[in-house]
């Protein structure tokens, strides 16, 4: 019998303190609040829902909101070539909304777009000039440090149509040269300044082991977009043209200004961003 009153008093004892147990921690359960884990003040443990990578704060800062994420590659690029034949490709054959950003020149060297470029993540492809990137080949390292292609963009930035295959040629094979030196890899993608070409430029761009010649459906001014297409949007695919500019082009408008309203124009219709080097 003595026995029986020592177990009831252990019982009782233990079920008083799991009450006192489940009070403290808020609930009646000892749970949180909406089934969160309890962390204590300056844990590095991060309830359920929160930004632990910090995108939404990175975009924040640029007055921008995230983009969703692409989708995979294709196993296959789909831009295809005729044998012997260097192809133009002004967009990517494909059903996913997802568009191409393009940056031309190099004049503008902005330490604020490298800054932008580390915290947004976003995909692009720079095509250089060798008469306007020289002054400083060093700007450009940390932009292609985060997975950004350097792509051909000729010497001295000349309208294509007026040289001759041989000149054209230079400008296309040496500027190969010099980019693969500054940068560590021969580009394999070659945009003609103001997109003028001929079968002469095809010819030299496949002379210089050019893979693709690379044009855009729409270029990016200071908030707006210019379109090709009648319906002034966007479709899936496109190639997007923009340029290293700052307030002297741009009217008093940074750079990290112009890409930010870019990707909200491209987010407010719809689409993603994706890396053109996965396609062509």
């Amino acid at each position: 019998m003595g026995w029986l009153v020592r177990k009831k008093a252990v019982g009782a004892a233990v079920l008083g303190l799991l009450m006192v147990a489940g009070c403290s921690s808020g609930g009646g359960s000892g749970s949180t609040p909406s089934g969160s884990a309890p962390s204590a003040k300056g844990s590095d443990t991060a309830s359920p829902g929160t930004d632990t990578s910090g995108t939404e704060a990175a975009y924040r800062k640029w007055g921008l909101k995230p983009f969703a994420a692409p989708p995979a590659p294709p196993a296959e690029k789909p831009v295809k070539a005729k044998p012997g034949e260097v192809p133009v490709v002004s967009d990517i054959p494909t059903k996913d909304k997802i568009v191409f950003v393009t940056f031309d020149d190099g004049a503008e060297k902005d330490p604020k777009f490298v800054e932008m470029m580390k915290d947004l993540k976003i995909p692009f492809t720079m095509f250089l000039t060798d008469d306007i990137i020289r002054s400083d080949y060093g700007y450009f390292k940390p932009l292609q440090a985060l997975g950004n292609s350097i792509e051909n963009h000729t010497l001295s930035h000349p309208n294509m149509r007026t040289l001759g295959e041989a000149a054209q040629k230079n400008e296309i094979c040496t500027q190969e040269k010099k980019l693969g030196k500054e940068y560590g890899k021969a580009p394999r993608l070659f945009r003609p300044p103001y997109g003028n070409w001929n079968e002469n430029t095809r010819a030299a761009a496949k002379s210089c082991d050019i893979q693709a010649i690379i044009l855009w459906r729409e270029s990016m001014q200071i908030t707006n977009m210019q379109y090709q297409r009648g319906d002034k949007k966007l479709h899936p695919g496109d190639i997007i043209l923009a340029h290293f500019r700052g307030p002297k082009e741009l009217k008093g408008a940074s750079m990290t200004e112009m890409t930010a309203n870019m990707l909200r124009h491209i987010q407010e219709q719809g689409f993603t961003v994706a890396r053109l080097e996965d396609y062509v």
